[in-house]
C-alpha cells in the first residue's frame, strides 16, 4: 500500500476530500466497520405488553431461530409510542438472563437449602394443597347466612401480570370460593 493509498484511507482525509464535510455520513465509517442494526437478522417481529406493571407498554420482541434476540418499543402502541422505561428496556434479560431459572425450586418447611424439582411433582403439591385448604377452610354459612366461601388462602396478582393475566387469576380464585383476592398492578 502506497503512502497516497494510506492517506486517503484516513476519515480526516475523506471528510476534507469527499462529499462528506461535516463528517457525519460515509467520511466517518471505516470500510470494516459498517455497522447493522441488532434487529436486522431477525426472523420475524412479534407484538407484545410490557410485563413490568400494568401501564401496557407496546413491545416488538425480535426472534431469530426460535430465540428472542431484541426486545424494543412498539411505535405503533398508543399507550407507549415507541418508548419504554428503564425495566421494560431490560426485558430482554427476562427471557435471555443469566439468573433466569429454568426450573422449580423448593424449599421445605424450616428448610435452609433449595431444592429442584420436576414441574409435574410441583403442579400436583400446589394442586393438594389448594384443595387441602380448601377442604379445610370450607364455610357454607356464617352467622345462618349462606356464604359457600374459604378462608384457607388467598390470591394476589402482581404487577409482571398483565390485565387478561390477571382477570382469569381472579376467575380461578373465584370459582375455587377464595374471596381474599387483591392485585398490585397498580405499583
Amino acid at each position: 500500500m502506497g503512502v497516497r493509498t494510506w492517506i486517503a484511507s484516513w476519515p480526516v482525509y475523506r471528510q476534507l476530500t469527499g462529499t462528506d464535510p461535516l463528517g457525519r455520513g460515509a467520511a466517518a465509517t471505516s470500510a470494516g466497520a459498517r455497522p447493522t442494526a441488532r434487529t436486522a437478522s431477525a426472523d420475524r417481529v412479534v407484538k407484545s405488553i410490557c410485563p413490568y406493571c400494568a401501564v401496557g407498554c407496546g413491545q416488538n420482541v425480535y426472534v431469530e431461530d426460535g430465540r428472542v434476540t431484541q426486545i424494543e418499543g412498539d411505535p405503533d402502541s398508543p399507550v407507549s409510542r415507541g418508548r419504554l422505561c428503564p425495566k421494560g428496556s431490560a426485558s430482554l434479560q427476562l427471557t435471555t438472563g443469566g439468573a433466569r431459572e429454568h426450573h422449580v425450586l423448593h424449599r421445605r418447611p424450616h428448610g435452609t437449602a433449595w431444592e429442584r424439582l420436576d414441574l409435574d411433582t410441583a403442579m400436583d403439591m400446589i394442586a393438594d394443597r389448594v384443595i387441602e385448604a380448601r377442604r379445610a377452610g370450607w364455610q357454607w354459612e356464617v352467622d345462618g347466612a349462606r356464604t359457600r366461601r374459604t378462608l384457607g388462602f388467598a390470591g394476589l396478582g402482581g404487577a409482571t401480570l398483565d390485565n387478561e393475566e390477571n382477570y382469569l387469576i381472579k376467575k380461578l380464585f373465584t370459582a375455587l370460593g377464595a374471596v381474599q383476592i387483591e392485585n398490585q398492578a397498580r405499583v
